[in-house]
């Protein structure tokens, strides 16, 4: 005994090594059309940008609504800034960016709940 390993197994290992470090690349597996990987970035690009620019409209009304009543001055400017970080989310998610985008998200309206706290 010689202590190697039998020719046959050795390159079984390294076709299946070959294949997992294929799959860790984001390469798609077999079978696996690369049309559905193009129409799901795409469709998560527009879900970035609608929801970055839908909560930018919602903080922006809230600030306006904020101002023409008594409220601390916090409180608009709180709506407005987490506006602007929603603006830039929906930047970044039209640009395809979005796990950026979605942490952006995510900060504007803690940033706008931050602020209503001081109402």
């Amino acid at each position: 005994m010689s202590g190697r390993a039998d020719s046959d197994t050795d390159g079984e290992m390294a076709d299946s090594e070959a294949t997992a470090a294929q799959d860790e690349a984001g390469d798609p597996a077999e079978g696996e059309d690369p049309a559905q990987g193009e129409e799901d970035a795409r469709r998560a690009r527009w879900t970035a940008a609608g929801t970055g620019a839908a909560l930018t409209l919602a903080g922006l009304a809230a600030a306006l609504l904020r101002l023409a009543r008594s409220a601390p001055a916090l409180v608009p400017a709180a709506y407005a800034g987490g506006a602007a970080v929603c603006a830039a989310a929906a930047v970044l998610g039209s640009r395809g960016r979005t796990r950026r985008a979605l942490w952006l998200l995510i900060a504007g309206v803690m940033v706008m709940a931050l602020g209503d706290q001081f109402d």
